[in-house]
């Protein structure tokens, strides 16, 4: 069977790390290293689709790891494996930036549908649009937070956002964004309201006031 993405296994175990690899590989395209210093040298150079990440590990451990490629805006499904099993150790990961969680020992079948299900879930997701620490998925209509997670936007507030974030560079007059994202009679005070809504909704940096012009997309 042919590999079906791009994999980055960041695993210490001289043993588990090898054979998760070779177990892996028939679907996916993986990648091996052993430190997360290491793997954040590796997916700064190479775009990968999913990431499998053990939480101890020598130097940057794997929750420092993940911080830092969220810091970076890299918005890459991450599955977190670990021997750590309590409900705090679970939610200090997820609160790191992981998005899936499995203890060992596992079943690589497990580990297999979970990340089937992960970069699936993902990929329905269309192409992301970081801002700032922030990462925009128009064709969901969703924002995600990098302290509180996924954040949804009504039809309206999604356009306005992505007509801003498409042109990071423009700054937009009122009038411009009346015409390109509300129905015909609505008032100019429409776009301020809006604006106020997708501020409330994430961060009011996420929206820059360019006076005398309008708005343009803003680095929160």
């Amino acid at each position: 069977m042919p590999a079906t993405g791009r994999l980055l296994l960041v695993e210490d175990d001289a043993r588990l790390g090898p054979l998760t690899a070779e177990l892996l590989g028939d679907e996916w395209d993986v990648t091996l290293v052993a430190d997360g210093e290491t793997a954040l040298d590796v997916s700064a150079d190479r775009l990968f689709d999913v990431m499998v990440v053990d939480r101890r590990l020598p130097g940057m451990d794997g929750v420092e790891f993940i911080r830092a490629l969220r810091t970076r805006r890299d918005a890459t499904p991450v599955l977190m494996l670990t021997a750590l099993g309590s409900l705090s150790d679970k939610i200090s990961g997820l609160d790191g930036g992981a998005n899936d969680y499995l203890v060992k020992p596992f079943e690589f079948e497990e580990l297999s549908a979970r990340l089937r299900a992960l970069t699936r879930d993902y990929a329905s997701e269309g192409d992301p649009i970081p801002i700032g620490e922030w990462t925009f998925y128009p064709d969901t209509a969703s924002v995600y937070s990098p302290y509180s997670g996924r954040i949804q936007l009504t039809e309206k507030e999604n356009a306005l956002l992505a007509l801003l974030a498409k042109a990071p560079t423009t700054a937009f007059s009122r009038a411009h964004i009346l015409s390109a994202v509300f129905d015909k009679g609505e008032q100019l005070g429409t776009v301020d309201t809006y604006v106020h809504y997708i501020r409330r909704k994430t961060d009011r940096e996420i929206i820059t006031t360019i006076r005398g012009t309008g708005y343009r997309i803003g680095t929160p």
